[in-house]
């Protein structure tokens, strides 16, 4: 960084302080930065020097401290609604698979014997909070879009959506792994290889969903800290307002 102006000292910085998905923060960075080089060249044409002109758009465009909690708000969106869209897909296509192999999977006759009274009751359980999942990524999904504008506190929403995950997620799998032992296996599913690769699809998954609720949860933690430091995160559309 000796070389470095300015600008890209300012850009440095923002970089390391804000989290978020590495695409959108990029494409904020860059737009970020261009910005930056279009004032800086005004003020080159005006007779400054580089270095100058660089401080100077560097100056007009406000401190790290003083910007970052938007873009972070920006960010914090964008994982939000990334989360969102992936329970809104991913869940339905686990339920689905499932739904048909448990269809075409030669199951014991007398497998109705050895399940216990409250097998149903469970199952039917476990595909609701499923169903809900999907529908709450639906909704959260349709809120960070076409209900932006509605929503007054957006990080809190993409807060509460990692906090779902991570509390239904690990109640799920509590729950289905209850039903595989009341149905003992069930008998040969372990053998069974649609089964089996159902099964590394909805793992893989399953962790993908936790991932990227844990980076929801990273986000607002960072959004957090910025307010708590004394600065107003304000509304992610604003903060490109002054480009």
């Amino acid at each position: 960084m000796g070389n470095a102006g300015p600008i890209d000292e300012y850009v440095a910085s923002m970089r390391h302080a804000l989290r978020g998905p590495s695409g959108a923060k990029r494409d904020l960075l860059t737009e970020a930065r261009d910005s930056l080089l279009d004032a800086a060249e005004a003020y080159e044409g005006e007779g400054l020097s580089r270095a100058e002109a660089e401080r100077l758009a560097v100056a007009d465009f406000g401190t790290v401290p003083e910007v970052a909690p938007g873009f972070q708000g920006e960010l914090t969106v964008s994982q939000g609604r990334r989360t969102a869209a992936l329970l809104f897909l991913s869940v339905p296509l686990i339920a689905f698979m499932w739904a048909v192999i448990w269809r075409v999977f030669p199951e014991s006759p007398h497998v109705d014997e050895i399940k216990p009274v409250w097998f149903g009751l469970l199952a039917r359980t476990v595909d609701l909070l499923q169903l809900s999942v999907g529908v709450i990524g639906g909704v959260a999904l349709l809120a960070f879009g076409r209900g932006a504008r509605r929503i007054r506190r957006p990080v809190r929403l993409t807060r509460w959506l990692g906090l779902f995950v991570w509390i239904q997620t690990p109640l799920v799998g509590a729950m289905g792994l209850t039903l595989a032992a009341a149905a003992h296996g069930p008998e040969g599913f372990s053998g069974y290889l649609p089964g089996l690769a159902v099964s590394l699809v909805s793992y893989a998954l399953t962790v993908w969903q936790l991932y990227s609720a844990a980076h929801c949860l990273r986000c607002t933690r960072m959004a957090s800290a910025l307010t708590a430091a004394g600065l107003s995160a304000t509304d992610p559309g604003r903060s490109l307002s002054r480009w």
